[in-house]
């Protein structure tokens, strides 16, 4: 048996000795209060249990609910303490944290600086994440509930960082299974132990998980956070994909919380009697990437320059998106230190076509585009609207969208020549764009894994480098503005807007609190109104 399914068994004795009892207490005592369940509705579920398999949006979600980091985000971009009770600089290159005693595991483990130690080392060996804990050159503990984490060079970004530290349990995911697999294997899209089992010190436990139809999590009984405010005993998890159907969903009364809301059903969400919306300003980039591996013309400055001019950002945002978006030149949102305001988004149809002739390319050429349909707001319709706008310079798009969980299989295969890619900075800082989406691709180190379109400029990645290493705010904000009006200039990708983020509920269910612009609402915190 599972561990998964271990906990759905324990979880069912626990339901069927309730109902003896409760049968038994009937005659002689007042009613137990009923367990406070949310049914809730995403566009899609996790694709995976192991949060270091893939860093996305879905994973970070989960791993709020069924683990607690290190530090975490507040709503003023502040650091609050979770599994770290307190932390300090030791010197220029070391950071020490103090780790709360007494936590649990869902399997029964005590947490401990050991579980730290391994959650890091393995963290350093995924695909996706290798790039974020590249600085850290070494992790140690200093006793069973103190760790320090230790770079090379002095490094600006050490808190932003251990806000991804989800200590794992070690003992639980190491050893091989009864097959001979390593339970501490991370594989993309594989039917690894980590993929289907799960043991954190989160405020939930999974105990039911059917793929693309419905997961539940039950609440911890053994969580540590006793003064947390929330009340939530069960959270049903439903995808759905349909924009109109989720909407419905949340109207009708068959779901409690919903996201997102597309932005066609804002209004009609805020007329609606007995449900509430809540809107922030995003912090998404949402962009395509050009292949130059696959596209000898993309290789030409001009012709991806050329793109950029096609495309009509401000038109996407109006139109397509009704204003629930910021028009982008750049991926640094406003806020950020390496946000440029001299950049602004080109539109110019007759410029593109000068730069396409002046490139050789006046007729223009074919090429494949692939986009997901339930990823990012209104993704589909906007990669038709891109495709329409390139086909007035020339460039004929054979375009194919598809759902999130097979998606990224394409997407990390590179098997088109244009793919669309959001980002939300994983630390909040400049420099993780650049990482993650501009850096020449090194599958080693991990940067540029999720440039698709293998663009690679070494001067760039210099600037943001150096900046990594500079602990002067001002002077580290003009090395990443710079880096960002280089990549304007070279036309390394296309930015489209910054997504902004809403959320549906039905009145009682207090989610303002739990929600931030990093979209991973801290669901173990949710307050719902009793009657």
């Amino acid at each position: 048996m599972t561990r998964q399914n271990a906990f759905q068994s324990l979880f069912q004795k626990k339901t069927l000795c309730a109902l003896i009892g409760s049968a038994t207490l009937a005659m002689t005592a007042p009613a137990m209060a009923e367990d406070v369940t949310l049914r809730m509705a995403y566009d899609a579920d996790p694709v995976t249990l192991d949060i270091h398999e893939q860093l996305s949006g879905g994973t970070l979600q989960l791993s709020h609910m069924v683990y607690d980091p290190l530090i975490r985000w507040n709503k003023d971009l502040g650091f609050d303490g979770r599994l770290a009770k307190s932390w300090e600089r030791v010197d220029d290159n070391t950071m020490r944290f103090h780790l709360r005693e007494g936590v649990k595991f869902h399997s029964g483990n005590d947490f401990t600086a050991k579980d730290v130690v391994w959650t890091v080392e393995r963290l350093k060996k995924s695909a996706d994440f290798k790039a974020i804990f590249a600085p850290f050159s070494e992790v140690k503990a200093v006793d069973d509930y103190t760790v320090e984490l230790v770079t090379d060079k002095p490094f600006p970004l050490v808190l932003n960082a251990a806000t991804y530290i989800f200590p794992m349990d070690s003992e639980f995911y190491s050893g091989d299974t009864d097959d001979g697999q390593a339970k501490d294997e991370i594989a993309k899209a594989s039917n690894t132990f980590a993929s289907r089992n799960v043991s954190g010190t989160g405020p939930y436990v999974v105990t039911d998980r059917q793929q693309g139809v419905r997961i539940t999590f039950d609440r911890f009984e053994d969580y540590w956070d006793t003064e947390s405010p929330g009340n939530v005993d069960e959270i049903v998890l439903t995808p759905i994909k349909e924009n109109a159907t989720r909407v419905a969903a949340l109207l009708s009364g068959d779901m409690d919380f919903i996201a997102p809301v597309p932005p066609t059903d804002l209004e009609r969400i805020r007329k609606q009697d007995g449900v509430h919306l809540v809107e922030m300003g995003g912090t998404r980039i949402i962009t395509f990437q050009m292949n130059q591996e696959r596209v000898e013309a993309f290789k030409d400055k001009r012709v991806r320059q050329a793109v950029n001019y096609a495309i009509n950002q401000e038109g996407i945002a109006q139109k397509l998106m009704k204003g629930f978006a910021t028009p982008a030149a750049q991926m640094s949102p406003d806020g950020y230190q390496g946000h440029n305001p001299e950049l602004k988004p080109r539109y110019d149809v007759a410029k593109a076509k000068e730069l396409m002739k002046e490139a050789g390319y006046e007729d223009g050429f074919k090429i494949t585009m692939t986009a997901p349909n339930n990823r990012y707001v209104n993704d589909a319709k906007i990669a038709q609207a891109v495709a329409s706008m390139l086909a007035k310079i020339g460039i004929q798009v054979d375009l194919k969208t598809l759902p999130k969980a097979q998606y990224w299989p394409e997407f990390d295969a590179r098997s088109a020549d244009m793919m669309m890619i959001g980002w939300h900075s994983d630390t909040e800082d400049s420099a993780n764009f650049f990482e993650f989406l501009t850096y020449c691709p090194d599958a080693d180190s991990g940067v540029g894994q999720y440039n698709s379109g293998n663009y690679c400029n070494p001067d760039v990645d210099k600037m943001v480098n150096d900046a990594n290493l500079e602990t002067d705010t001002e002077k580290r904000a003009k090395m990443l503005q710079a880096a960002e009006k280089a990549v304007y200039d070279d036309a390394g990708f296309v930015p489209l807007h910054w997504q902004n983020l809403a959320w549906g509920a039905r009145d009682g269910i207090e989610i303002e609190p739990v929600l931030n612009v990093m979209n991973f609402p801290y669901l173990g915190d949710l307050v719902i109104e009793q009657d």
